[in-house]
C-alpha cells in the first residue's frame, strides 16, 4: 500500500485518502481514493502506478473506467485504487459512503 501510495503522489495525485475497511467488508482490505486535475490526469496516474506495480511484479485484478471517465478503479485484491476527477470524486463521494471505515495515516 505505502508503493501505492507513494507512486500516486510521485505523479502529483492529490488528496490521497487511505481507508481501512477489514472490520466493514469482505471484499477488500483497503481503499486507497486519490484526485487528478483532470481526465488526462487521473488517466495518467492510473497508467503511472499499474506501470510501476508490474515492475514490481504486482498485477492488478481488474481495471475499469479507464479511456477518459472521472473515476478510474485498479483492483489488486487486498487493496482496491479509486482515482477520480475533483467532480467524480464530489459524486461518488466514497469517503461518506464508507464513513466508517478507519482513515490510515502513511
Amino acid at each position: 500500500m505505502r508503493m501505492i501510495v507513494h507512486v500516486l503522489e510521485q505523479h502529483k495525485g492529490e488528496d490521497i485518502t487511505v481507508l481501512d475497511l477489514r472490520e466493514l467488508t469482505y471484499v477488500t482490505d483497503f481503499f486507497v481514493i486519490c484526485s487528478g486535475r483532470s481526465e488526462v490526469h487521473v488517466d495518467a496516474l492510473a497508467e503511472e502506478l499499474e506501470f510501476e506495480l508490474k515492475k514490481n511484479g504486482i498485477f492488478a485484478w481488474g481495471v475499469e473506467g479507464k479511456r477518459g471517465g472521472r473515476w478510474i478503479l485498479l483492483d489488486y485484491g487486498s487493496v482496491v485504487v479509486h482515482i477520480f476527477t475533483p467532480e467524480g470524486r464530489m459524486f461518488f463521494d466514497l469517503e461518506r459512503i464508507w464513513n466508517q471505515a478507519k482513515r490510515v495515516e502513511i
